[in-house]
């Protein structure tokens, strides 16, 4: 088995390139910019940008499955050449976000429903993953805590499902790796439905120092990460959250029918990552 990995720069595409080289199989790990990947010995490094379909025939060839990140500009023209290519299996990385009734007309649903969409069209077998929140989205209240010494929340009481990065590349190897497996939509998430002031919590016991937050307005919000988010993506995000405020997120066991093992807690992944808040402070 040859596994192409996309998005390989990314925690849960590292990660699963250390699972599927542990497995035995060979590791493609495909990146716009593949002279920046660090890979373990003996895993090659391709260019495939998913916004280029000229990189897609090189990327593909040889290969018999793909994991893939949910990239809609062009992804009629790669599965079109992954059929040319022979692939037998591709495994999905998707968002709970299409799960919303409103999925069409929110920007970062409607993109990975996109996906799904031209996934199930395809000739080719698929796999679809659907993680909520990840664990890792809380590494961007380091900056915040670095630069203005307090978190903005517009929504503090907004509950989410944080999922630990490592427990989604187990699910895909898993996919991956045991044909009984594929061609299932799987909804994934960690195991406990937490607000956002309960993880700050939980980060201040693991950091041992605390993560002071301001309630602000949406609009405030939006304006501060203005240049980093377009005004739809931020709309998308605010209206989610405006959802979840006080309602807390269903939560499954699918990580554990997967992997073998509970999902990791948001407090383990606080503990394992309290240093790169403590570096902040």
């Amino acid at each position: 088995m040859t596994v192409l990995v996309t998005g390989s720069r990314g925690k849960v595409g590292s990660t699963l390139i250390t699972l599927l080289q542990q497995a035995g199989a060979d590791v493609r790990a495909a990146s716009a910019a593949p002279e920046k990947l660090s890979l373990p010995p003996g895993v090659s490094a391709v260019k495939c940008a998913l916004d280029d379909p000229a990189t897609f025939p090189a990327a593909l060839d040889s290969v018999t499955s793909v994991f893939l990140y949910a990239e809609p500009s062009h992804i009629g023209a790669f599965l079109d050449e992954a059929v040319a290519a022979g692939v037998e299996h591709i495994v999905l990385l998707s968002s709970s976000s299409v799960l919303d009734p409103d999925a069409a007309d929110n920007p970062i649903a409607a993109s990975h429903l996109a996906v799904e969409q031209a996934l199930a069209a395809s000739p080719v077998e698929s796999t679809v993953l659907q993680p909520g929140a990840f664990a890792g989205n809380a590494l961007q209240w380091r900056w915040a805590l670095e630069s203005q010494g307090a978190i903005d929340l517009p929504y503090p009481g907004s509950y989410g499902d944080p999922i630990h990065e490592r427990d989604i590349a187990e699910a895909v190897l898993a996919v991956l790796t045991q044909p009984r497996l594929r061609g299932g939509t799987y909804h994934l998430t960690g195991p406990e439905s937490l607000t956002f002031t309960e993880q700050l919590t939980i980060l201040e016991r693991a950091v041992g120092s605390p993560f002071p937050f301001n309630t602000v307005t949406r609009e405030a919000w939006k304006e501060s990460i203005a240049g980093y988010m377009p005004g739809a993506f931020a709309d998308g995000l605010l209206n989610y959250w405006a959802s979840t405020d006080g309602s807390p997120a269903p939560l499954t066991t699918t990580v554990e029918e997967l992997t073998g093992h509970p999902a990791r807690t948001f407090a383990h992944w606080a503990e394992e990552n309290a240093d790169a808040f403590r570096a902040a402070r």
